[in-house]
């Protein structure tokens, strides 16, 4: 058993009185360790050009897929199979729903079994702890398929675990005044007779029928993904539990054929809402419920279910993140000039060309992958444009055209995108202050290095002084908000990113490493917020050369074992952060000396194959991605390579 170990203990030495300033580690081994980690992550490259990755098969969305197709199969007719419309070409969808849905089912059922903690919850991932939303879904799933008594005190284990955590009040707790997820949850656990449909709170669905510009207005309490859930856990409460208001009644049953239309507008061609399975598992469920497991949105939605099940009967979070880690390995691949062309032409394509019928965003964006179900946001749109900066620079006449015609569109969408505030939330303006809908600290930070990037190479200031004065104006009030935002300990706090050890289960260190690479990227690397937030870092490293979670936390895995805090991806990040600051003082240098080492070790044990579950899904759903180590660590091993070449080797240095 392996616990995490302490932070190291540095005194600080100002700037000027450090002994040693060069970069002081084993370069041969820095060299095999970068060689080695490029050709891993060039290995992972389809034979398209791009990179798909893999998202981890999670139990919230194996509950939520299970629960899904036993409420459609149980109220569809021919069978359950939602009925073909005749031309249609059947599909094997038809021939899983006809023959084998419920071995599928009992298949997937053994799966979560599996997945149960020793303290009867589930986590998010088979490396994550419980928690109560995981566990209240997997129990509704045993529930409505009436199959749990060949698992040995399954349930009975996953109700002491609930009922420890609070039940319904302990849900609640979890999500505070953001109904996303908590109504969804409780609507499952009542059509599983779990709940009472009157504990289930009415959500606004009538209000979808408004212009999709006035949503921002609205303050609804759900974020703006979650359009469908809204509408579809609201007309089953309807249905369900009514409003005792007669004149809200009328109102909702006037409102049911519109919003039933929008869905199906909203609905992408794959058949998956934000190609995300819980979200769609709730869609099905929810129309299911209502007698209508025939409808069109229903049976798109359970083809994509069906389609996207792996072969051990469990369900990822999301189909893939194509685009985003396409964009990433790009970046962390800046030099290979060789064969790159498919990549750029590929993530070139996914640049959305057309306004986006989900969220009405304008042309301009990309979202996190290039299937359907992907909607534009803040942080795929500045990765994109980041992975084509490296290669307009290559000065190929006919690239570079394409590239700036794709680059003033991602800018200007990015501009149309900021906040009042200053800052840049994930999809839409304005919209709420609920935590995915808001300015965070991770986006602005990508976005400001995006668009100082692009101005600096189209020469903006000369060709375009109107959008360089947009960008001047945009990157003020970005850098004002990243000051706002940063704690009195120097760290900032991310968004999309977390650590389930940490108390609030936020990740700083992914934060602050992206606002401090920033500001390094915008020549600001050591002004005062830039260095509060480097020593930050280097004052949570671990005393392994690592970084990871909290210090004196611990975290347990779904086995029951105990792993160290360390994770290639936090500690890719940090070096990637600092290393261009190793000559500002001795603190810093030394810090990152260790992490390099540490790297470099991790690659040498392989370690940079074992994904961490630091993602931070919508809704605090957990996710670790099988790239994401590989892309960070060769980004890491990148920068700590080019800083290696250019110093002469210290006396006394190791080659």
């Amino acid at each position: 058993m392996t616990t995490c170990r302490r932070p190291c203990q540095q005194s600080y030495q100002p700037r000027g009185q450090s002994a040693h300033m060069t970069f002081r580690v084993d370069r041969d081994r820095l060299a095999a360790a970068f060689d080695t980690a490029r050709s891993d992550l060039l290995a992972q490259r389809n034979s398209a050009g791009h990179w798909v990755g893999e998202l981890c098969s999670s139990p919230l969305s194996t509950a939520t897929a299970i629960s899904a197709l036993v409420l459609a199969e149980q109220g569809g007719t021919s069978c359950g199979l939602p009925a073909y419309r005749p031309g249609e070409e059947p599909s094997h969808v038809d021939e899983i729903y006809r023959g084998d849905l419920s071995e599928l089912i009992v298949h997937s059922l053994h799966w979560l079994a599996q997945q149960q903690n020793e303290d009867g919850g589930w986590g998010d991932t088979d490396r994550s702890r419980s928690n109560i939303a995981t566990t209240m879904l997997v129990r509704a799933a045993f529930h409505l398929t009436g199959v749990p008594a060949k698992y040995a005190n399954l349930l009975e284990r996953a109700e002491r675990y609930v009922e420890k955590q609070g039940g319904i009040a302990g849900l609640k707790r979890r999500y505070g005044n953001d109904k996303t997820f908590a109504v969804p949850i409780l609507a499952n656990c009542a059509l599983a007779d779990m709940v009472s449909w009157r504990k289930v709170a009415p959500l606004p669905f009538e209000l979808a029928c408004l212009p999709q510009r006035w949503y921002r207005l609205l303050k609804l309490q759900v974020v703006s993904y979650a359009i469908p859930a809204l509408v579809v856990i609201g007309l089953a409460r309807h249905y369900h539990a009514p409003s005792r208001n007669p004149l809200v009644r009328w109102i909702r049953t006037l409102a049911r054929r519109r919003c039933l239309a929008l869905l199906q507008e909203i609905q992408p061609a794959s058949g998956g809402f934000l190609e995300a399975t819980p979200l769609t598992s709730f869609v099905v469920m929810g129309l299911a419920s209502m007698g209508l497991s025939d409808h069109p949105v229903v049976r798109r939605g359970i083809e994509f279910l069906l389609t996207s099940v792996r072969s051990d009967g469990s369900w990822p979070i999301d189909t893939n993140l194509a685009t985003w880690n396409t964009s990433q390995a790009i970046t962390a691949l800046a030099d290979e000039q060789e064969d790159i062309e498919p990549s750029l032409d590929w993530l070139l394509a996914c640049q959305c060309k057309k306004e986006h019928p989900y969220t009405g965003s304008a042309p301009g964006g990309w979202g996190w992958t290039d299937l359907t179900g992907s909607v534009p946001d803040g942080d795929d749109t500045a990765a994109a444009l980041l992975a084509l900066s490296n290669y307009y620079r290559a000065g190929d006449p006919t690239r570079d055209a394409k590239l700036r015609q794709a680059a003033l569109a991602g800018i200007r969408w990015l501009l149309d995108l900021q906040n009042s505030d200053g800052g840049w939330p994930t999809f839409c303006r304005g919209w709420g202050k609920l935590a995915f809908d808001r300015s965070s600290n991770d986006i602005t930070a990508h976005v400001l290095r995006a668009l100082h990037a692009w101005s600096g190479l189209l020469q903006l200031e000369k060709s375009n002084p109107s959008l360089s004065s947009r960008i001047s104006t945009a990157r003020r009030g970005g850098l004002d908000y990243l000051q706002r935002e940063q704690a009195p300990d120097g760290s900032w706090t991310p968004l999309w990113f977390g650590n389930e050890n940490h108390p609030l289960e936020a990740n700083p260190v992914y934060g602050t490493a992206r606002v401090v690479r920033m500001y390094g990227d915008l020549g600001l690397g050591e002004t005062e917020a830039a260095l509060r937030g480097a020593h930050w870092l280097v004052g949570v490293q671990l005393a392994s050369g690592g970084w990871g979670a909290a210090p004196g936390t611990q975290q347990k895995g779904g086995n029951g074992e105990f792993e160290a805090c360390e994770s290639v991806e936090e500690t890719s990040l940090a070096i990637e952060a600092l290393v261009p600051l190793h000559a500002v003082d001795g603190q810093i240098a030394s810090s990152v000396e260790q992490g390099v080492s540490w790297l470099i070790d991790a690659v040498a044990e392989n370690r940079h194959h074992e994904p961490a579950p630091i993602g931070f899904y919508f809704a605090k759903l957990w996710y670790y991605e099988r790239l994401y180590p590989q892309i960070f660590a060769t980004q890491a091993l990148a920068r700590a390579s080019q800083v290696a070449s250019a110093e002469p080797t210290p006396v006394g240095a190791v080659r």
